[in-house]
């Protein structure tokens, strides 16, 4: 059994910012796999699905980014989940906008889910995929960024990167890692973010 778990703040008035990126690529990857993430456990929004075998539990945290770590603690003491069991998406202001990188283990980087993830497991060493949002301008605060919408033009990198962390979720289930990081921790020379299309090579 593996724990997906996609990181954001609850509410519509939250649901298409930038900080939500990571319950968009859950929601996705529930559309691929044919379920809906709305089933209420405890701190989260959940569903049940299978791939390659393999039963996935699909989760949204639904008490706020920076209590992240209290929903997914109690996921995993419930489903007897080790760290190996777990994937986390959230949002990556480090990297541009539609770029995803697939890691094993790291700080929290100043994201608050992530760092409340840490505090709760008391480790850095689980699996997360990052998607890119893109440095705020000089003159927006990081706080209002993060909880700003994207732009119309933004959306279509946006679309594609979400569609992209749920095609990583899967290659991390089905070749390893390893190999997924090989194909997804790409950028521009191997990938068109506009059509989401791998160049030749």
């Amino acid at each position: 059994m593996k724990l997906v778990v996609g990181l954001g703040n609850p509410g519509l008035r939250y649901e298409k910012t930038r900080h939500n990126v990571g319950f968009m690529a859950v929601d996705g990857l529930g559309k691929i796999l044919g379920v809906k993430v709305e089933r209420k456990f405890g701190l989260s929004l959940t569903s049940e699905a299978f791939f390659e075998g393999e039963k996935l539990i699909l989760a949204k945290p639904q008490c706020y980014m920076n209590r992240s770590g209290a929903a997914v603690f109690e996921l995993m003491q419930y489903f007897k989940l080790s760290l190996g069991d777990l994937i986390v998406l959230h949002d990556d202001m480090d990297l541009e906008l539609g770029r995803l990188r697939i890691r094993l283990k790291g700080g929290h980087g100043g994201h608050r889910g992530i760092g409340s993830i840490i505090s709760e497991l008391k480790t850095q060493d689980f699996c997360r995929i990052k998607i890119g949002i893109g440095r705020p301008p000089q003159d927006v605060d990081p706080s209002d960024y993060v909880l700003s919408s994207f732009s119309i033009e933004e959306w279509e990198i946006v679309r594609n990167a979400v569609e992209r962390a749920g095609l990583a979720v899967k290659s991390i289930l089905k070749e390893g890692i390893e190999m997924a990081m090989n194909r997804f921790n790409v950028w521009e020379a191997d990938f068109n973010v506009k059509t989401g299309v791998e160049t030749e090579k």
